[in-house]
């Protein structure tokens, strides 16, 4: 029997049969009925020093407990103290256990998911009830700027797995009691906690709402990772366009806040996802706030180009290599039909072909060694590149347009999925239909675009609301003083960002 079956076995027939009773032995035994097989569960009993009648027991798991806070305020202090002949699990809970969480727990599935989560349960002889008390100790990594959203200027600081230090960046930005957190628990074998936040009065409560009831619908046995829940709680789940965000870095995350959106942050994974997500947001980088506007917009409206560039500029080279030579100034026509004499392969499959290799490569050195990276990149330039068009198997012109295509592509990473998917359908539009099929391609994509919704928000508000609110900071970012209010459909009653605009 698989191991999820036997745990999940083991985790029903606890629910099932067992209640805990008074006599400390019996419920020990219990507890290690439910965790048979798993020698990381210890057991360990032990007597006050001045009652030897009054015995007491921890369960924990090793490895995910903090022996010596264990030791110092639970074990030691029990044994240590001076018990009255009356004392109960109240009196140990209010006068002997020195910690800050403790708390008691009145059913079995409360004790064996505090002990699963790295807590430590205490159990009393003649009491069915017992205390969790909080005594965590796994390793984490520190606190490091992330490898995915580098920035030359602002913080260094990114996401890591525990989401209590991921809760504590983004409180540590945000000194307001305005800003909540609601817990809740998702996957009925992972039990993984997801944290919802928002800051009250600037959150649009339909939104909120609706991200709530999506999260209290999804039923799954594991929620691993945050894509777990994008792909159970997208609007729109068969197009490459995405609908949620995500971000590795805090300050991301509170500027997401402060203009509305609602933040997921799940235990384990170092990122928080931001809701809703709109199109523009793909062009819009962590460092655009902290350069001079002049400098972001320019960058930002580079990205933008550079995504038309990356989906049509193999379709428009086939397009006209294939049906449309007349609109080709002269020379270079004779130049290219020069460099594609001899050329065995028609030009889509050309195309296609080098488009295929070159994604081939990226998904290659992307998940190699940097050193192994940059020699297979060094590699498919000279051999795939040089050798390939010395060989007569492709021209060099198409060299030039998969490059071009490649590189405009790499500029914007938040969108590669898309562009990859997108390039593709142009270019094969283009082969069979020429420039009408290229059109007709490109007005799909826009039809498509205007008919997805996230959480309720048309995914291109702000370009098609002709409102100068919005097109403030979309292809470009113009200056802080002017971005007075808080984009209108997202946030809720408190839309003003600065009352008197700065200037």
């Amino acid at each position: 029997m698989p191991a999820d079956s036997n745990k999940s076995s083991i985790n029903m027939h606890f629910k099932a049969d067992i209640k805990l009773g008074k006599n400390l032995s019996d419920n020990i035994f219990q507890f290690k009925k439910v965790f048979q097989d798993d020698d990381t569960f210890r057991v360990r009993s032990f007597t006050n020093q001045k009652q030897p009648d009054a015995k007491f027991c921890v369960l924990y798991i090793d490895g995910m407990v903090d022996v010596q806070t264990a030791n110092r305020t639970i074990m030691e202090p029990i044994i240590q103290c001076h018990l009255t002949e009356k004392y109960d699990i109240d009196s140990i809970l209010n006068h002997v256990v020195i910690n800050n969480y403790a708390e008691k727990a009145y059913t079995p599935e409360q004790m064996v998911e505090g002990i699963i989560r790295g807590e430590t349960v205490l159990l009393m002889d003649h009491c069915s009830e017992a205390l969790i008390i909080s005594t965590k100790g796994w390793k984490s990594r520190s606190i490091a700027e992330p490898e995915n959203e580098k920035v030359l200027r602002g913080p260094r600081e990114g996401f890591v797995e525990p989401i209590l230090v991921n809760l504590s960046l983004i409180r540590r930005r945000l000194a307001t009691p305005n800003l909540k957190f609601k817990f809740m628990t998702l996957g009925t074998q992972t039990k993984t906690k997801v944290c919802v936040s928002y800051i009250e009065g600037i959150v649009n409560n339909k939104i909120l709402s609706e991200v709530l009831d999506r999260l209290n619908k999804v039923s799954i046995d594991s929620v691993l990772g945050s894509n777990y829940l994008v792909e159970l709680t997208t609007d729109a789940p068969y197009s490459p366009f995405k609908t949620i965000g995500s971000t590795e870095r805090p300050d991301v995350a509170v500027a997401k806040l402060l203009e509305g959106r609602i933040i997921i942050i799940l235990d384990g994974t170092p990122e928080a996802l931001t809701m809703p997500f709109l199109f523009e947001e793909y062009f819009q980088n962590d460092e655009d706030y902290y350069i001079n506007f002049y400098y972001s917009s320019i960058s930002r409206f580079l990205r933008f180009f550079g995504f038309v560039l990356t989906i049509s500029t193999a379709g428009l080279y086939v397009a006209f290599m294939c049906f449309h030579w007349e609109m080709m100034p002269v020379m270079l026509l004779v130049s290219v039909l020069e460099a594609r004499e001899a050329i065995p392969f028609s030009t889509i499959i050309e195309t296609l072909g080098l488009l295929t290799t070159f994604e081939i490569l990226r998904e290659s050195g992307a998940r190699m060694p940097i050193n192994i990276g940059q020699s297979l990149s060094i590699l498919g330039a000279l051999v795939l590149g040089t050798a390939a068009v010395e060989a007569r198997i492709v021209s060099a012109p198409v060299i030039v347009i998969v490059a071009l295509t490649g590189l405009t592509g790499l500029m914007i990473p938040k969108i590669k999925g898309p562009s990859i998917i997108l390039r593709y359908f142009l270019v094969l539009l283009s082969g069979f239909l020429g420039l009408y099929g290229f059109m007709m391609g490109s007005i799909i994509i826009m039809i498509h675009l205007c008919g997805i919704r996230s959480f309720g928000i048309p995914y291109m508000v702000s370009f098609t609301s002709l409102g100068p609110e919005g097109l403030k900071d979309t292809i470009f970012r113009l200056p802080l003083w002017f971005m007075k209010k808080r984009p209108k459909f997202i946030s809720g009653e408190n839309k003003i960002r600065q009352a008197n605009g700065g200037q």
